[in-house]
């Protein structure tokens, strides 16, 4: 019977495993003559090719960031992770996500808003900023620009302070809640029979706006469902398979899959025997595979999922 393989593919297919074999082979003899016969085929090669310019010129290169060095450390709910270290740090990053997403939530400005409508403008310009952003976050807070006069920060546009790509998005979601009779809360409400996990899926595609990738709307949706301005629940992680997204590349590192079904099956699996919302994954894998330091999490779920990650 055909073998599989940790990555889910036939061993003998797996092109990372055949890899890792090659690498475990003893190296062979370098003479002289071998040398010779090197430095000849390399003085050979097209010179357009070995400038970047033949064939593999223009193709996309994944960087591989610097993780801590390996030390036999293994666990299927993260198969892609190699190291204690790294453990530990997505440990911690799990505790600080889904300590965020409790009551008030990542925002608490928001949960004191004065209705739903103002609460969901202000979660959406914050989503927009992005979390990475805090002075520009700090600005919205302090301007609390209106989704009725369109006043915003310092007194223009609400989209000026955020760029000319977040005029688009802002006009775009606009136009979209005008099309649920300019109720923000209609909009995002959708169908009484729906549940929180089904209206954040539903939602999220709904929101497939220009300029609003992933993780701003998962950020988006989840303020408001922490804050409890509308019942949401993240279904998901909903990774994208695109270049830029630091939750989605963090997932492919972590999960070891570049399959979205698949990355979505480790997620769950991951969140469940963690004991966290699967939701508090989209902000702990990107503060896991970001270069800076991660604060220490005074967290009472940490070591639960210290246990999940089979950390003594």
């Amino acid at each position: 019977m055909p073998l599989f393989c940790r990555h889910n593919r036939l061993e003998a297919n797996c092109t990372i495993c055949q890899r890792e074999k090659a690498a475990s082979r003893p190296a062979p003899s370098r003479s002289a003559g071998s040398a010779s016969a090197r430095r000849s085929h390399t003085s050979q090669a097209p010179a357009a090719r070995r400038h970047g310019q033949g064939s593999r010129a223009g193709r996309l290169v994944t960087k591989k960031l610097a993780r801590a060095t390996e030390d036999g450390y293994a666990n299927p709910l993260v198969p892609g992770i190699r190291a204690t270290a790294d453990a530990e740090r997505l440990a911690t990053a799990i505790a600080l996500a889904t300590a965020r997403l409790d009551f008030p939530g990542p925002y608490p400005t928001v949960a004191e808003a004065d209705d739903r409508e103002a609460a969901t403008w202000l979660a959406f310009l914050l989503s927009v900023a992005g979390p990475d952003r805090p002075e520009l976050q700090e600005a919205i807070v302090a301007a609390r620009p209106s989704f009725a006069t369109v006043e915003g920060l310092d007194g223009a546009d609400a989209g000026s302070g955020l760029g000319e790509e977040a005029e688009r998005t802002i006009a775009a979601y606009r136009g979209w809640v005008e099309r649920h009779g300019g109720s923000q809360e209609r909009a995002i409400a959708g169908e009484p029979s729906w549940t929180p996990a089904r209206r954040f899926a539903r939602t999220f595609d709904r929101l497939a706006l220009p300029g609003f990738g992933r993780a701003a709307r998962f950020e988006f949706l989840q303020t408001l469902g922490a804050a409890g301005v509308h019942e949401l629940e993240a279904d998901g992680l909903h990774v994208a398979l695109a270049h830029d997204d630091k939750t989605t590349l963090a997932a492919k590192r972590a999960l070891n899959s570049g399959d979205a079904m698949l990355l979505e099956r480790r997620a769950a699996a991951l969140a469940d025997a963690a004991g966290v919302p699967v939701g508090a994954l989209d902000r702990a894998l990107a503060l896991w595979d970001r270069p800076a330091p991660i604060d220490a999490a005074a967290d009472d779920r940490l070591p639960a999922i210290r246990a999940a990650l089979r950390l003594g």
